[in-house]
């Protein structure tokens, strides 16, 4: 059995797989907020719970908002900002006495969906969250990528490519820099750019529903969908994946797709552009389903 957990900003879920994929059990509980030692707690309860219900050890894997430093082996680059600095894999293997395996969400988000979901059967898989914040996450052969410094497939924290004066001025990222990818295609950026032309503010959903009434909504994403374009050319130049899985909240606007495969060609180093792009199969589960899938072999 396999035994899978998100750890997100406002809810922690446990998932439970069968050897062959099949759910068990799936289990919420909200985030304590601020708390390490509370979210320590809540993980080491949901784990105990669901043993105890399917009378069954399992293997455990932890997708997190942040990643494990190469380095030290503490959280870092986290937005819950209570994890930072903590032995969290450590402080959980000592309470359940067992090894546990934690990446980044948005690498749990491809395994995901590289190993059973939208891409599954393809040799190359990069995973794009486009939500609150812009990540990524690269599968070769449904085996995740990592890196010497655990930040492989971190595609938000590069420069929007080939700027327009229209991307003018670059808006400042909560990392230090200016013009990041992340502050254009993420949830937030997107209502930004909608703000910056008509004045006034609305929500991403809100704005996606007056797409026909509204010219500034039109007008908005059709940028969105030309700066999408352009960052995802960068990673095909670089990457050449077979599959190109998105998820997240943006990833829900089904336009984007269709309008995304007619743009990228300008910008992709190729004659035709052969690389898939599709909506995530599992949706909001793929993060915690691909936390179990850590262990590829319970």
């Amino acid at each position: 059995m396999r035994l899978g957990i998100d750890l997100g900003g406002t809810k922690i879920e446990l998932i439970a797989l069968a050897s062959n994929g099949e759910e068990l059990l799936r289990k919420r509980v909200p985030t304590p907020q601020g708390s390490y030692k509370n979210t320590l707690d809540a993980i080491i309860s949901l784990v105990h719970n669901a043993e105890s219900v399917l009378q069954e050890k399992g293997s455990l894997g932890i997708g997190i908002p942040g990643t494990l430093s190469p380095d030290h082996g503490y959280v870092k680059n986290a937005n819950s900002t209570c994890l930072i600095g903590h032995n969290l894999k450590g402080d959980i293997e000592s309470r359940l006495i067992r090894e546990v395996r934690i990446a980044n969400d948005a690498d749990c988000f491809t395994l995901s969906e590289a190993c059973d979901g939208a891409a599954a059967g393809a040799a190359s898989v990069f995973g794009v969250i486009i939500g609150t914040g812009v990540g990524g996450g690269i599968v070769i052969n449904q085996s995740l990528i990592s890196g010497p410094n655990a930040i492989c497939g971190e595609w938000g924290h590069n420069p929007l490519p080939w700027q327009t004066q229209s991307d003018l001025p670059l808006s400042p990222c909560y990392c230090g820099k200016k013009g990041c990818i992340e502050t254009y295609l993420s949830g937030p950026g997107f209502e930004r750019d909608y703000l910056s032309l008509s004045k006034e503010r609305r929500t991403a959903v809100d704005i996606v529903q007056h797409l026909n009434t509204d010219p500034y909504a039109h007008q908005s994403i059709e940028r969105y969908i030309n700066r999408l374009a352009r960052s995802l050319s960068t990673v095909i130049n670089i990457l050449d994946p077979d599959v190109i899985v998105m998820g997240g909240g943006m990833s829900n606007i089904d336009l984007i797709y269709q309008g995304v495969e007619k743009k990228w060609q300008n910008y992709v180093f190729s004659d035709k552009v052969n690389t898939k792009i599709c909506k995530a199969l599992h949706g909001d589960s793929s993060g915690v389903r691909g936390a179990a899938w850590l262990w590829p072999q319970a």
